[in-house]
């Protein structure tokens, strides 16, 4: 893993961003129990991590991310990055009390917000799309993983009667 390639744009976005998503994990009051909040991080991570290593610069290599097929350190960042967006999404989900009439209004409010923040990253040259790859293949990816995601922490919930 290198540093970077070069050190412009998509890199000084990635570190205003960590801040911006971070800052509001820290001043948000906290509504989830410190191992939930720690499970949606992981899960945030993780989910963006596996896409990116399958459908990204990994076996099908759709998008590189940043400036290079290499990994540099600020995919790692990016991947800490996604951690924020997998805790907001339950984070939300529990304030908000999204129950089954509102969870498929909610995870398409997520998606569109997702499709936004990676027309954000394409423009600022975090994402670069290649082999034909296009946004609105990306709209699969959001619903898949925040289905899963909602879904997930319902089973959490019931497990653990948060909210009840």
């Amino acid at each position: 893993m290198m540093l970077w390639e070069q050190f412009d744009k998509n890199e000084i976005y990635i570190l205003v961003m960590l801040v911006v998503a971070y800052a509001t994990f820290f001043i948000l009051p906290k509504k989830l129990p410190r191992d939930i909040t720690l499970l949606f991080l992981i899960w945030g991570f993780s989910s963006s991590t596996l896409f990116d290593f399958t459908i990204g610069g990994g076996l099908m290599d759709f998008y590189k991310v940043n400036d290079s097929n290499k990994y540099e350190v600020t995919d790692l960042l990016t991947y800490i990055l996604f951690a924020t967006f997998g805790y907001f999404f339950v984070y939300f989900y529990q304030v908000l009390r999204i129950n089954k009439k509102r969870f498929i209004p909610y995870v398409l409010g997520w998606t569109a917000i997702g499709l936004v923040m990676e027309t954000v990253s394409k423009w600022m040259g975090v994402t670069h799309y290649q082999h034909g790859y296009i946004l609105p293949y990306s709209i699969a990816v959001f619903l898949v993983v925040q289905t899963t995601t909602g879904l997930y922490f319902e089973l959490i919930k019931r497990r653990m009667n948060l909210g009840k």
